[in-house]
């Protein structure tokens, strides 16, 4: 009998995380010399507070016009959504799918609440059949009906 497919066995693991006081132009720089596109943001306390993407930088800055120097990574938290590293893949998967997310923060919560790896669309096309794979799509990429 297989044993169940945890959170953390889908995750990346050895994320890095972006401090709170951080000016977007840099979190732009470590982005780029990473090559992702979504870094997770961690306050003062070393926990995690938030995600940024490259697509927050653009529309909520650059795009209004702000100097990306001038805003700090902290200043764009949103709420987050995260997941238990000993959550199963079926747990990941109705999370990522009722939040209409495609990264999902890990946390080990038994080893102090402490961010662990992140998921992506990537690891769960490494991980899981493809009928949960499209079931995912159709959820998360689903369009609004008028």
């Amino acid at each position: 009998m297989s044993e169940k497919l945890l959170a953390r066995d889908i995750m990346t693991g050895g994320v890095h995380c972006v401090g709170a006081h951080e000016s977007l132009l840099d979190v732009a720089k470590t982005m780029r010399d990473l090559g992702v596109g979504c870094l997770p943001i961690c306050g003062d306390n070393n926990r995690l507070t938030g995600l940024i993407t490259d697509r927050d930088i653009v529309v909520k800055c650059c795009a209004e016009g702000i100097d990306p120097a001038t805003v700090q990574a902290g200043s764009l938290n949103a709420k987050i959504h995260w997941i238990d590293a000993e959550a199963d893949a079926a747990d990941v998967l109705t999370t990522m799918e009722q939040h209409q997310i495609k990264r999902l923060p890990v946390i080990d919560v038994k080893g102090g609440h402490r961010l662990v790896g992140m998921i992506t669309e990537a690891d769960l096309a490494k991980n899981l059949s493809d009928e949960q794979i499209a079931e995912f799509v159709s959820c998360v990429y689903a369009t609004a009906q008028a």
